[in-house]
């Protein structure tokens, strides 16, 4: 199969001719038919998770047709149309035991700790368990954009920010996840700040559900500014990028007893940081992690998605072919990118 490959962080990829996947007894392997390219990409990219081992295969944000089943699956046959979560469960332990795949103890993550979806097949280990079977009426191009990023934006604006109708939300960073934080907080009824440095990103947060975007480069003080739009502080805010100043910015915005949610990784020179413990406490303030979101949680999402409730197809802005995913990832690191960006050609 062909597949893109990474043979040394910050390089361009390489496309080669890989050996194809043979699924395991409890496995599928897809035919990737889409992939969005995500932030988390190019985190990989740059060298910065220490579980990849090079050369390595990007990618988790797939949808496809199943091409091969193990011989202990039960729920998949060849060329049913699915989707993954990018965190594959264990489905034994105790968390996955909770319904809490997205933290399992054992778990697998495609494009990770095992090779992922830049390539013409993919394996997707547990398959009962982490696959999720995609509607005919959402093409596979919509599908892949769901990926982590708008999964992951459903889980903390809904699962674990509880966001109610009428609440003020702030959205750090409007990027893939922002873009869908803030959609996903629209449709709930929230009213919606978008913040970030890109003039398009901000219209495109405009156009699918934010009531006000800022300009972070033309704004002096953020968090102040956030303030006086809403009258004493954000209900929730989000840091969907994983910067240092936007996660500070999140927590600064906040009215008393808001909630800080964090989507965005924090790696590199922005790994852990400071955290102004006098403001949680005094203020009495939610600090909540949110990451990815399990299969099973899957069909709320998409049932909102056919009734056009939510609508990720107007976040992707651009199709490229396997070939191009290297100038992606560098657009990324550059913060020159906006909207999805899914890989329809291999």
């Amino acid at each position: 199969m062909r597949a893109a490959v990474i043979e040394s962080f910050e390089a361009p990829l390489t496309i080669q001719e890989v050996p194809d996947p043979v699924p395991a007894d409890d496995s599928v392997v897809i035919r990737v038919r889409a992939n969005s390219i995500c932030r988390s990409d190019w985190h990989a990219w740059v060298g910065h998770f220490d579980d990849i081992e090079l050369p390595h295969v990007p990618g988790h944000e797939l949808a496809g047709e199943v091409e091969a089943v193990g011989r202990h699956v039960r729920r998949w046959k060849r060329g049913d149309r699915i989707t993954t979560p990018f965190v594959g469960g264990c489905g034994a332990c105790g968390e996955c035991l909770s319904g809490n795949h997205q933290v399992c103890q054992d778990a697998e993550y495609l494009g990770f700790t095992r090779w992922g979806s830049f390539a013409e097949l993919c394996e997707v280990p547990n398959a009962d368990v982490n696959g999720v079977a995609l509607p005919e009426e959402i093409d596979f191009v919509s599908g892949a954009s769901l990926g982590c990023r708008f999964v992951t934006a459903q889980r903390a604006i809904v699962d674990q920010g509880e966001v109610r109708p009428g609440e003020w939300v702030a959205i750090h960073g409007c990027g893939g996840v922002g873009l869908s934080a803030a959609m996903i907080a629209s449709a709930a009824g929230a009213r919606v700040i978008g913040v970030d440095i890109n003039p398009d990103a901000l219209d495109l947060a405009g156009s699918v559900g934010a009531e006000v975007t800022l300009n972070a480069k033309d704004v002096e003080d953020v968090p102040g500014a956030i303030m006086d739009l809403t009258g004493g502080g954000a209900d929730m805010s989000v840091d969907a990028l994983g910067r240092a100043t936007t996660f500070a910015n999140s927590i600064s915005c906040l009215r008393t007893r808001g909630r800080h949610v964090q989507i965005g990784i924090l790696a590199g020179d922005d790994a852990n940081p400071p955290l102004s413990m006098d403001d949680v406490l005094y203020k009495e303030l939610k600090v909540i992690g949110s990451y990815g979101m399990q299969a099973h949680r899957y069909p709320l999402l998409l049932q909102q998605i056919l009734s056009g409730k939510l609508q990720p197809q107007k976040l992707i802005t651009k199709r490229v072919g396997l070939e191009e995913a290297s100038d992606v990832l560098r657009a990324m690191g550059q913060y020159s990118h906006f909207g999805i960006t899914v890989i329809d050609r291999f």
